[in-house]
């Protein structure tokens, strides 16, 4: 039997499990696997630049939110043999005119175009050498067509904390269309 409190309490769970799924839509970082990708984009940028990527108060935001709503575009990619972009922030999102959904089931090297891939792949392999690389250029092209350079980026290895190599970030703040 059911009371007119218990209805009420079964009527605001429902509430909060419909609009929580809505919740996820507006911030697709919102998740386990993101978190845990934005803390190792954090440990290991300072693992290999001696810097912190940006701060952010640990009690108000999650380490992927703070990056997600960050004023610098960042993204990165996993450890596969042809490697699928993982996190984009929302800048990226933007510059790269897609959806999250969009692009995390991308291959990384689809955000360059065909003539600049190469050039691409040889800056990764040098980056995955040494850790790091900096002041990267390159031509890249939104989902539209539309063709950007990308200045003066930094590019990390993602290394867990047990030595593994997880992928690779980039992060930038210049670009202009071409």
């Amino acid at each position: 039997m059911r009371t007119a409190l218990g209805s009420r309490i079964l009527k605001l769970f429902l509430y909060f499990e419909s609009t929580r799924g809505a919740n996820r839509m507006h911030r697709p970082y919102m998740n386990e696997d993101s978190e845990l990708r934005a803390r190792l984009m954090f440990e290991s940028y300072a693992r290999y630049t001696g810097k912190r990527l940006m701060e952010y108060d640990s009690n108000v935001h999650t380490a992927a939110e703070a990056i997600y709503n960050a004023p610098f575009v960042l993204l990165a990619h996993g450890a596969e043999s042809d490697p699928q972009l993982n996190f984009g922030n929302a800048r990226a999102l933007s510059l790269w005119e897609m959806d999250w959904d969009t692009f995390t089931s991308m291959p990384s090297r689809l955000t360059a175009e065909p003539m600049e891939r190469s050039v691409r792949d040889k800056l990764l392999a040098d980056a995955k050498r040494q850790g790091y690389s900096e002041g990267i250029r390159g031509i890249r092209v939104a989902k539209s067509g539309r063709r950007f350079e990308i200045i003066d980026v930094l590019l990390w290895n993602l290394v867990d904390e047990y030595g593994n190599y997880q992928g690779q970030a980039a992060v930038f703040d210049q670009w202009r269309y071409v």
